[in-house]
Formats: C-alpha cells, structure tokens, sequence
C-alpha cells in the first residue's frame, strides 16, 4: 500500500477527519481532528497494518489557536513503512482521547505528554505523573516555564 492509497483510505472512510496531509522525504504526516483520532488509528492499524506505535508526544508551538499538538509514529512491521499523524490541541481544552486501548505502547508516552504539557488524555487507564511529583502544578516544557525554573516549587535534597 502507498502512502497516497493509505491516504485515500482515510479520506474516504473518515472525509471530515484530515485537516491537511502531505508527504514529505517519503514519509506521510496527516494533521486529523483530535474528536477522530481513535477511529483513524484503528483504520490504520487494522486496514493498514500500523501495528506499531513507535512514539507519541506533545509539542507546544506557543501559538493563541492550537497551541499544543500531540504526533503519533506510526510504524508497519509487515511493509516498513512508517506515517506521522498530528492532533492539534487547543490552550482552553486540553484533552485528547487515549489511544492505549490500539496500542498499549501508548500508556507512558500519554503519561509523559500529561507530566510535561499537561494533555490530558481521557479513558487512560492510570493517568499520573511520571517524572514530576504529583502535587507540582506546573508543566516544565510549555514554552512559557521559565528557563531556571520557578523557585521553591519543589523542595531540593539538603547538601
């Protein structure tokens, strides 16, 4: 299957659910609305053979609309092609479906993308804190942390 069959696949079960595509050094990026972002990865999984989540993670572009996105690497073992799929994520609502129930790989990637960004990923089975404590109310790589940090936020070890 071809990245522009693997594309036309997509659009004609799912026609409102690309928002923009294009291939690029031979790999497919498809931007999808975060409501179909389930529905489009187990077309993919199951139709297309994307057995394999290789990576999922947030990026924070600093923009007033669709500020955050959160990118899925896809990868198919039986045709060793790889696709990159984008989900814009808006500043007023940060919550995105979970895609662990079609790849379990999912689980600490969402879990990262929550610590770091604050997406929340709804229907995740153990959504928490990974790298942070749990009571740190801030989201250390949005692109408004401050560089140094913020001070006293969390208790340092005693020299």
């Amino acid at each position: 299957m071809t990245y522009d069959e693997i594309l036309k696949g997509v659009t004609a079960k799912f026609p409102s659910s690309v928002i923009s595509s294009n291939i690029y050094r031979g790999e497919l990026t498809m931007v999808i609305r975060k409501s179909d972002i389930i529905q489009v990865c187990e077309f993919l999984k199951n139709e297309c053979s994307f057995d394999a989540l290789r990576d999922l993670f947030g990026l924070d572009m600093n923009t007033p609309i669709d500020r955050f996105f959160v990118a899925y690497n896809l990868y198919s073992l039986a045709t060793r092609r790889r696709i990159r799929l984008k989900v814009p994520v808006d500043e007023k609502d940060l919550n995105v479906p979970t895609v662990t129930s079609i790849w379990s790989a999912a689980n600490f990637h969402e879990r990262e993308a929550y610590d770091m960004f604050g997406i929340n990923f709804t229907g995740h089975p153990d959504l928490r804190r990974i790298y942070m404590p749990e009571d740190f109310e801030y989201f250390p790589l949005r692109k408004d942390f401050p560089l140094m940090g913020i001070p006293d936020s969390i208790p340092l070890p005693k020299k």
